[in-house]
């Protein structure tokens, strides 16, 4: 049962996630949202995690006297580069530290957001998803946000991906909070350029995914960019083939464009599509990955974007790497 505090409303702990945004234009507003959620943590004996920019790892970490109990991670290292990674480490720290008996694990996590609005555009993406496939796990989330320094886009979709906010020492209920599978269905498709030219490769009615497969590596022979990322991006490309031509509807499509930017690939086929916006977070049959169901997780965790889009002729799926 939830209990009132002078801070508004502390769910009870368990296994489901709790997901609360923090505003902050300045270190004392940053102070007065973190420091009490860090300190009743600690009293209450949950474990607390830092995931954070330096600045606000400093700030938490001095204002508990340096606590050993708060553990502090690397933003980087936590975060990483591509957002399911981002799910699955949060999945791991929380069975790690659940598992030496603590009954929750608060986080003061802040996200790296990037640099351009197609990096924007993913991590608002992310935000939205782990309110549901973060469900399961003991985890409360106080996600904190630089008003200073975060673009207006970002700052919109914070407020519509957070099912509850903190402001002025209060945790209240989120007014602006939309649905998170309504919030996806809702986010654009970005245009790709590089899809305006002709392909390097096209295949308009996939017959042997082996055969295509060489052709695709021969094409991406050519790239280049580090072998480690265009072998994840054929791989990445495989999977999505494999996909389609098993539970698709024929014919299966493929498009590839390469220039020294990045490479860009479509799998399109004539099927119902997905209907689910947070497949490929994680494997669709859980740990049991006997099971299969592993290529689009597998795909997002190769690739820097992928962007699904279902229509009257089907689906396609659009994978983007960047070649650094």
């Amino acid at each position: 049962m939830d209990t009132v505090t002078r801070r508004g409303t502390v769910p009870a702990p368990g296994p489901h996630y709790v997901h609360d945004a923090l505003f902050f234009s300045s270190p004392d507003e940053l102070a007065a949202g973190t420091v009490p959620f860090v300190r009743e943590g600690l009293a209450t004996g949950d474990a607390v995690v830092v995931a954070a920019s330096p600045g606000t790892a400093d700030l938490v970490r001095a204002a508990v006297g340096g606590d050993p109990r708060v553990r502090v991670l690397e933003r980087g290292d936590t975060y990483r580069r591509r957002t399911p990674t981002a799910v699955a480490s949060f999945r791991r720290l929380a069975d790690e530290l659940a598992a030496t008996g603590a009954p929750r694990i608060r986080v003061v996590g802040e996200t790296d957001f990037g640099r351009t609005e197609r990096d924007w555009l993913e991590w608002q993406r992310y935000e939205a998803v782990i309110n549901e496939v973060l469900g399961p796990w003991p985890l409360w989330g106080l996600c904190v946000f630089d008003t200073r320094r975060l673009p207006e886009q970002v700052l919109e979709s914070v407020a519509r991906t957070h099912p509850t906010v903190v402001a002025g020492g209060q945790r209240t209920p989120n007014p602006r909070f939309v649905d998170p599978a309504r919030y996806l269905s809702g986010l654009p498709v970005p245009p790709e350029p590089l899809q305006a030219s002709t392909p390097r490769l096209a295949v308009d009615d996939v017959a042997d995914p082996i055969a295509l497969r060489h052709a695709v590596a021969a094409a991406l022979a050519a790239v280049a960019g580090p072998c480690e990322v265009v072998e994840d991006f054929l791989l990445a490309v495989d999977e999505m083939t494999s996909n389609a031509v098993r539970h698709g509807g024929p014919p299966v499509g493929l498009r590839l464009w390469t220039s020294a930017e990045r490479v860009v690939c479509t799998v399109t086929d004539h099927g119902p599509g997905l209907d689910d916006p947070f497949a490929g977070y994680g494997p669709a049959h859980g740990e049991d990955l006997s099971r299969g169901g592993m290529g689009l997780w597998l795909a997002r965790q190769l690739c820097d974007h992928v962007d699904i889009t279902t229509g009257p002729d089907g689906v396609a799926v659009r994978l983007t790497t960047e070649l650094r």
